[in-house]
């Protein structure tokens, strides 16, 4: 009979194998070492777990809810290798799908409230970040449709309650339709943390 541990990671609780625990401390203490003198590094390893966290939850079902060794190596496959990052190898790859006992990849965009961006509630903003889009060109879209009855400002409101704010890293790139991989997560974190110095000089 395979011994299972429950243990905590970004915030929840999972049942994992005995060997995933060891392996997943093993990984996370990897993090800990690599990012260990980065501005903002339990930013960047909380940000991680999470993610790490969103994968697990994804890979269970009413019928599975034990964390395998497979699904620990998927999920690292995903996210990267954290050593290799600062040796510039290539690390990580988009959301990943399992399809029979092949595991494919493939980018994801999800529709979030860009709130660093934002004039109001980020609506315009979030909504330029999924299709790639200049945010100008959908408030003057909304700003017309507030002239032509009024309509734009009642859809404004819809989606400013319905669509979640992107708070996490993971959420802001799937914003943006990039993969969700611990460089994309620093890279996101670290701008976060220059945008924030600059706006204190000024």
């Amino acid at each position: 009979m395979q011994i299972t541990v429950n243990s905590s990671l970004g915030d929840r609780s999972f049942h994992l194998e005995e060997d995933v625990y060891t392996r997943l401390q093993q990984y996370l203490a990897r993090l800990d070492k690599e990012f260990a003198d980065e501005t903002g590094a339990a930013e960047i390893i909380n940000d991680i777990e999470c993610r790490m966290a969103d994968l697990f939850a994804m890979r269970l079902n009413p019928y599975k809810q034990v964390i395998t060794v497979q699904d620990l190596e998927q999920v690292i496959a995903i996210l990267g290798s954290p050593e290799a990052i600062n040796s510039g190898t290539a690390v990580g790859t988009a959301v990943g799908r399992t399809s029979g006992n092949k595991f494919s990849f493939s980018s994801s965009r999800r529709f979030y409230r860009d709130y660093d961006h934002r004039l109001f509630g980020g609506v315009c903003s979030g909504i330029a970040a999924y299709f790639s889009w200049p945010p100008l060109v959908f408030r003057i879209l909304f700003v017309a449709l507030l002239f032509a009855g009024g309509f734009g400002l009642a859809l404004y409101l819809v989606l400013w309650i319905v669509l979640p704010e992107a708070k996490t890293s993971a959420q802001k790139l799937e914003m943006r339709g990039e993969p969700v991989t611990i460089a994309n997560i620093k890279g996101i974190v670290k701008n976060e943390y220059q945008t924030v110095r600059q706006r204190m000089k000024l």
